[in-house]
């Protein structure tokens, strides 16, 4: 698929008036409720807010739900419980820690690396960079 998936309408996108915790939360939120109002609606969420070179690398659009629905990010999907960090900024740059217990009651700490973009569609709007295990 191409970028002419991108973004997946109907569903929240980078603003700038979003904050980088905001961007987290929404992705979070989305995600706890995977499939409403339709499946995989938050992940595409997630796939909605990732930053250009983020859906090169894990891209196109079906390969990304994959990968989130693969043992790494799955207890992302329908996560019971999200405790957030601090949102750790400098310059374009934001990072935090999200620990998630999943529907199974396993607990994983995800490091969120955010960054602002200088152009394209979503200019001056945080997007998210890159999601690792901590």
């Amino acid at each position: 698929m191409s970028d002419g998936d991108y973004p997946v309408e109907g569903l929240p996108t980078p603003a700038a008036s979003m904050e980088p915790a905001t961007v987290v939360d929404t992705q979070l939120s989305a995600l706890s409720t995977n499939d409403e109002p339709f499946e995989d609606a938050g992940v595409l969420t997630a796939y909605n807010f990732a930053s250009p070179s983020n859906r090169r690398a894990t891209g196109p659009r079906d390969r990304f739900v994959r990968m989130v629905h693969g043992p790494q990010y799955s207890p992302m999907i329908d996560h019971e419980e999200a405790v957030t960090g601090p949102v750790e900024r400098e310059e374009g740059v934001a990072r935090q820690r999200v620990t998630l217990t999943g529907p199974t009651g396993r607990t994983v700490t995800y490091r969120f690396r955010l960054v602002r973009q200088s152009t394209g569609q979503f200019r001056n709007c945080w997007t998210t960079a890159g999601v690792l295990v901590d």
